[in-house]
């Protein structure tokens, strides 16, 4: 193994990560609370059963308690609702001015409505609305049925985007979030999912900034008391019921960064508004988001018995890392990679890993994050006679390498 080390000094700028890869690499971004004891500031105390913040660009927890704990997530579930709509519109199975009939069922259903009626026909923009600022359950049950043909075929795939994003404690049994057997989420799987829907429906997602929404001549207004009360803030649902207490997905951003919490089971509604600002609070007060280039975080490593003697090493995707404000000047990339590397060579092939270190001027350091490093370019086997010799060097090479590790130990590092 092989590791080199570049310092970062690029701070901000960039576009969104890739959705896909995202999905893949966010099981890997839990921070260790042990590992980073030493320089990542101290969460604050929230007055919840469980909550959970995560950066929206770089994907990593900030901060979280009892954040797995499977609870009621209350009207929250409307929000994976709203994701599956979101994408259909996207892929053309859903037209924002197709018009949709309102079922008995989607009429009856109580609780949080838009007050439709049987009589009326709403466009899918007006349900989204419903849904996304007047937490409309016949809205739900309206588009789920316009979808789907039920609510329990929309349900199954409800479940298995939840699969798909890596909300790993979560299971659905209604589109509104009514209490039921076997209907629950987290706190991290809801931020998960409240950086989904930012991250990959942008324009949809401005619905969930509206303070308020007019249907059928009748005004309400959003439930989340941060679009008032935090100006950064721009979603995204507010749920409760008895049994799940009130519970708050917020998002807001300043600069590059984005926060997304999640609190359950605050005491009240105002509650569940204060302990959210609290969370973003800290977030901005003591973090930033940092981007560097692919030109900063690209390496150039030898090969041996190719037709070329080097190639380039970048990521995947843009590299976004949160590191505590105090400590952005103290992120280093770590280069780590199996040598020696032979030919043949495939372009996008993973040769390495780029690791995220902070503080490494005083030691190991501590890895924050980890990203895969491909090569840019193919490169096809040389001739035999090129290979022989290659092969000699890498014999010399090899024999004085352990010949050092003997005297110096293994470092794990150039």
């Amino acid at each position: 193994m092989v590791v080199t080390m570049l310092k970062s000094t690029h701070t901000g700028g960039g576009a969104r990560l890739i959705a896909l890869l995202f999905s893949m690499l966010f099981s890997t971004l839990l921070l260790s609370s042990t590992a980073l004891a030493a320089s990542w500031p101290s969460s604050p105390s929230i007055e919840a059963k469980s909550w959970a913040m995560i950066d929206a660009r770089s994907g990593q927890v900030i901060a979280e308690h009892n954040a797995d704990e499977q609870l009621p997530p209350a009207s929250l579930t409307k929000m994976m609702t709203l994701y599956l709509a979101f994408e259909a519109v996207k892929e053309g199975r859903l037209d924002l001015n197709s018009r949709v009939k309102i079922s008995k069922k989607a009429w009856k259903i109580g609780g949080s409505t838009m007050f439709l009626e049987p009589r009326m026909s709403p466009t899918v923009n007006e349900l989204l609305h419903g849904i996304a600022t007047l937490s409309g359950n016949d809205a739900c049950i309206a588009i789920a049925e316009h979808l789907d043909g039920s609510e329990e075929s929309f349900v199954e795939r409800m479940n298995e985007k939840a699969r798909e994003l890596g909300m790993l404690h979560s299971q659905f049994a209604n589109v509104t979030g009514f209490p039921a057997e076997f209907h629950h989420s987290s706190a991290m799987d809801m931020a998960i999912l409240g950086v989904a829907l930012w991250r990959d429906y942008p324009t949809e997602y401005k619905l969930f900034g509206e303070r308020d929404y007019t249907f059928d001549g009748r005004t309400q207004p959003n439930r989340n008391r941060l679009l008032w009360s935090f100006p950064e803030a721009d979603g995204i649902k507010t749920g409760h019921t008895k049994a799940a207490g009130y519970c708050l997905v917020g998002s807001a951003e300043k600069g590059s960064t984005r926060f997304v919490t999640a609190v359950f089971g605050a005491k009240s509604d105002r509650a569940r508004a204060k302990e959210s600002k609290k969370l973003l609070k800290f977030g901005f007060r003591n973090f930033t988001t940092l981007r560097p280039t692919e030109r900063e975080i690209r390496r150039q490593v030898e090969v041996y018995e190719g037709i070329h003697d080097a190639v380039w090493l970048k990521p995947t995707a843009p590299i976004w890392v949160t590191v505590p404000e105090k400590k952005k000047n103290k992120l280093s990339f770590r280069l780590r990679y199996d040598a020696p590397l032979k030919a043949p060579i495939r372009k996008g092939q993973q040769l390495g890993t780029i690791e995220a270190v902070l503080d490494a001027d005083q030691g190991k350091g501590t890895v924050i994050r980890s990203f895969p490093m491909v090569a840019t370019q193919s490169i096809k086997l040389a001739s035999w006679m090129s290979r022989q010799w290659d092969g000699l060097r890498l014999w010399l090479g090899d024999t004085s390498d352990n010949l050092l590790d003997e005297v110096k130990g293994d470092t794990g590092a150039e």
